[in-house]
């Protein structure tokens, strides 16, 4: 009668210690699902930076084929003028 307890007592132990381990445990569902969210921010970041790289990567082609795309980016950014031409600014 005692070997029967202690054998269902082991094997309830053992079958403790295998769910402390899926629930609590290295690679339970816990850190796969923080995992996975992980996964899905980082994949978010990725293609925040894929949409940035591409806009980047059209601009510098753009400069690379024409006068008129770099006297933009020279009117818009460093805020040059042609000769000849006269500067309004309008304060508001």
């Amino acid at each position: 009668m005692f070997k029967i307890i202690l054998k269902i007592s082991i094997g309830i132990l053992l079958i403790i210690s295998l769910q402390y381990n899926i629930f609590f445990g290295k690679g339970s569902y816990q850190e796969y699902a923080a995992l996975q969210q992980t996964l899905a921010s980082q994949r978010q970041k990725n293609s925040d930076f894929k949409a940035r790289n591409d806009k980047i990567e059209s601009e510098i082609i753009e400069l690379k084929r024409g006068l008129l795309t770099i006297e933009r980016y020279a009117r818009e950014e460093l805020g040059m003028i042609k000769r000849g031409e006269v500067f309004y600014q309008i304060v508001e």
